[in-house]
C-alpha cells in the first residue's frame, strides 16, 4: 500500500487456533520464561510495552530489563498523574536503564477535559481522550501488546487468559497468574522498589484526580463503579 509504514503492513492478525496453541505454550513457563519466549516467538519490532509506572509496575520492568533492556516502554502520561508517580517512573528508569517514552493526548483534548473536569462528570470519556486515544494511535504499528495485568486485580482480569486478542492487537499477560502473595514475594526477595504511595494505602495508582487509599482497584474512579480505564477492555 503506497505511504503505508511497511510496520503497518506487516503486522499480523492472529487465528483462535493461534492463540489457543500460545496459551498452551507458555501455560507453564515461568514470568522470566515467557518474556524469553516472547522474542523467539515475535521480533522486537512487533512488541509493544506499556507501563503506568503505578503501584508495583518494577516487577515486570525488571524483567525486560534483564532480558531486553533495549525494549521501549510507552508511558501514558494524562497530565494528571502524581507527582510521586513521576518520580517513581524516573527512579526505575535509573534503576534499570529503561527506554522510556512517554505518549500524551493532543494539547486541545487534554485542555478539554482539564477545563471541564471531565473526570468528575464522565470518567469514561476523559480516560477515553488521555488514555485510550492517544494509544490506538501508535499500536497499529505492533502485533503484540504486552501489559502487567494480573487476574486477582478485578473480576473483569480474572477472565483473561496469557494472550488474548483485544482490539485488533494479540495482548500478552505475563503476570497474569502472579499472585498478590508471589508479586510481594518477588519484589521483596529482588528488592525492588515500591511506588512510594503505597506506604500510604493506595494499592492501585492512577490519576490523581480519580484515586484514593483502597484495596487492589477498589480506590480507583471511588463512588464509580468503573474499574478499568478502557485500555484492556
Amino acid at each position: 500500500v503506497p505511504g503505508m509504514p511497511e510496520s503497518i503492513i506487516s503486522k499480523k492478525v492472529y487465528s483462535k487456533e493461534e492463540i489457543k496453541a500460545l496459551n498452551e505454550k507458555y501455560r507453564d513457563l515461568t514470568v522470566d520464561e515467557r518474556v524469553k519466549q516472547l522474542y523467539k516467538d515475535f521480533t522486537p519490532g512487533e512488541v509493544m510495552l506499556t507501563s503506568s509506572f503505578a503501584a508495583t509496575s518494577a516487577l515486570l520492568l525488571s524483567v525486560f530489563s534483564k532480558i531486553n533492556s533495549a525494549q521501549k516502554i510507552y508511558f501514558i502520561d494524562t497530565g494528571y498523574h502524581f507527582p510521586e508517580t513521576l518520580d517513581y517512573r524516573q527512579k526505575l528508569t535509573d534503576l534499570y536503564g529503561l527506554n522510556v517514552e512517554s505518549v500524551s493526548a493532543g494539547k486541545e483534548d487534554h485542555a478539554f477535559t482539564s477545563k471541564n473536569q471531565t473526570w468528575k462528570t464522565d470518567p469514561e470519556l476523559c480516560c477515553a481522550i488521555n488514555k485510550v486515544k492517544p494509544l490506538e494511535l501508535i499500536k497499529q504499528r505492533f502485533s503484540v501488546w504486552v501489559s502487567g495485568l494480573m487476574s486477582w486485580q478485578s473480576d473483569h482480569r480474572a477472565t483473561l487468559d496469557i494472550f488474548e486478542e483485544r482490539g485488533g492487537i494479540l495482548k500478552f499477560y505475563p503476570l497474569l497468574d502472579v499472585t498478590e502473595e508471589g508479586r510481594d514475594e518477588y519484589i521483596k526477595k529482588h528488592k525492588l522498589p515500591f511506588h512510594p504511595l503505597i506506604a500510604f494505602g493506595y494499592h492501585s495508582i492512577g490519576c490523581k484526580h480519580c484515586t484514593v487509599p483502597g484495596e487492589d482497584r477498589s480506590g480507583r474512579w471511588n463512588n464509580s463503579p468503573k474499574t478499568e480505564c478502557g485500555l484492556h477492555l
